[in-house]
């Protein structure tokens, strides 16, 4: 099955963290968008059925950006362009959202166009936090944005949380896992702050109220553990869902399944080839095709993708690179001893895994696993 994500750009103002593609839009280039979008999901789906390559989805994932911005009809009419050009099977359709309290009808009308699950950007469930992260709406509106999407119907939910923030404390992220739990979703994602280049953040980074390395530390799992009594189970880094509730699309990326990524700065991997669009609005309405970006699926590639999960590498899933997998999976037991008694790996017979606190250190320790 394939997956697809739909990047729409379009944002009412720049958060200074955000590193992602986006732009402010009117309603004549918010039309031309969806045209072009809708044009390009024709092109794909007739270009892939050439080709011979199944075109059987059962993920599309509206990313941003705002997506809600584009708004609802337009939002339907890309969906019902990929019904007509890729074959839907049982597939979930993510829309992310930003807080307010003027969704209701929104969320009505993509529901009924077959929207089933919705990403809605918290952060923190306290006001100067976000206030610092430059958000623009309230704890309470996304109380108020969750209620709207169950009274639509919704209720495969998911909650962004921001950790390590500035001014954030360990009360605070702990109190913002709180207000999560008693909105009862099923997901939340708690990602680290990481300052990109080129943010605003990163040209004041010296003056933000940031936690050092330790109290960042302490503070993940600190939210892993809390996110984990609530019945959220951890299935990747940042990613905590009731069981059954995992983000299906994102898995994706992570087992190395093959998606097809439209939108200046999608990136996609199909047929073993990755490729991207290029951060660029203008060009992706000009008709600019996307970049080469080499081959994909590799064996190294499985494994930096796999250790993300909990649930880590697998002998059996090394299976289909024959040799040269069973010779990773022996290299990365012996590997693996040293850490296994730090706490930052576990094992079980045909099985490696990162623990929480390898999470924390997971760039340096999987390059020390990676067969050399």
């Amino acid at each position: 099955m394939l997956g697809l994500y739909v990047h729409i750009p379009f944002c009412d103002g720049k958060c200074p963290y955000c590193d992602f593609y986006s732009r402010p839009g009117d309603e004549e280039v918010k039309e031309a968008y969806t045209r072009s979008l809708e044009a390009r999901l024709a092109q794909w789906g007739e270009r892939l059925q050439k080709e011979g390559v199944p075109t059987q989805v059962d993920t599309l994932y509206f990313g941003g950006g705002t997506p809600n911005l584009l708004g609802a009809s337009r939002l339907a009419r890309l969906i019902a362009a990929a019904r007509r050009n890729f074959a839907l099977c049982d597939v979930e359709i993510t829309v992310e959202v930003n807080p307010s309290t003027r969704l209701d009808e929104f969320f009505r009308e993509i529901f009924a166009a077959g929207a089933n699950r919705l990403s809605i950007g918290l952060q923190s469930a306290h006001e100067q936090e976000l206030q610092a992260l430059g958000r623009r709406h309230t704890a309470r509106q996304a109380a108020e944005t969750v209620e709207a999407a169950r009274r639509a119907g919704f209720s495969n939910l998911s909650l962004d949380l921001m950790l390590a923030i500035p001014g954030q404390t360990m009360q605070s992220a702990l109190s913002s896992v709180a207000f999560c739990r008693e909105l009862g979703v099923p997901h939340v994602s708690a990602y680290l702050l990481k300052v990109e280049q080129g943010t605003p953040f990163w040209e004041r980074r010296e003056a933000l109220n940031l936690p050092d390395e330790d109290e960042t530390a302490d503070r993940y799992l600190a939210v892993c553990e809390a996110l984990e009594q609530s019945g959220l189970k951890q299935y990747e880094i940042s990613n905590f869902a009731v069981p059954g509730k995992e983000s299906r699309h994102n898995l994706k990326y992570w087992h190395g399944e093959e998606y097809l990524g439209l939108g200046p700065g999608a990136h996609s991997f199909v047929e073993g080839k990755r490729f991207y669009f290029p951060r660029d609005l203008s060009g992706f309405l000009q008709g600019a095709p996307p970049v080469a970006d080499g081959e994909g699926g590799t064996l190294e590639e499985a494994l930096l993708l796999r250790l993300r999960l909990t649930e880590g590498i697998t002998r059996e899933m090394l299976l289909p690179f024959g040799e040269k997998g069973e010779a990773a999976f022996l290299w990365m037991e012996k590997k693996s001893r040293p850490y296994r008694a730090a706490g930052l790996l576990q094992r079980e017979p045909g099985r490696i895994a990162l623990t929480p606190k390898g999470f924390l250190v997971s760039n340096e320790l999987i390059a020390e696993l990676l067969p050399k």
